[in-house]
């Protein structure tokens, strides 16, 4: 796939993956410092347990992750990411659906996850057309 991009777009998209690398490989990271919350999220009725998928979903993120910190491997962990987003949906409804009865401000976060995640998409697509060399830095 070709993309006409400029080097300012590429700067931007390079800082765009920089800061979800980062982001995602912490996410990671706490699915392993703080499981039980990650746990709770997971739809109860997937097989085998919710913790598997907890801990999986932990070594994705810390395999993605740095995918994006590396621009030779900014595309692929890019597409990585979508794919990491999509597959993680069903916790985020999940959540919303399990907090409908907490206080607001928990509603509201969990009810914020399900925008947020098309938002995260959006911006590893635009990570992913653009090119993989490096980008100087002012």
């Amino acid at each position: 796939m070709t993309s006409a991009t400029t080097p300012t777009s590429d700067a931007r998209a390079a800082t765009i993956a920089r800061i979800m690398g980062v982001g995602i490989t912490v996410a990671g990271v706490m699915h392993f410092a703080n499981p039980k919350f990650f746990d709770a999220i997971v739809p109860p009725a997937l097989p085998p347990d919710q913790r598997f998928w907890t801990y999986a979903s932990g070594v994705a993120e810390l395999l993605i992750g740095p995918l994006l910190l590396v621009p030779r491997w900014r595309r692929a962990g890019a597409i990585a990411a979508i794919v990491l987003f999509l597959a993680v949906y069903p916790a985020n409804l999940y959540m919303a659906w399990d907090w409908r009865d907490r206080p607001l401000g928990e509603r509201l976060l969990a009810y914020g996850r399900l925008p947020l995640q098309f938002v995260l998409i959006g911006l590893a697509l635009r990570v992913a057309r653009t090119r993989n060399t490096p980008v100087a830095r002012p």
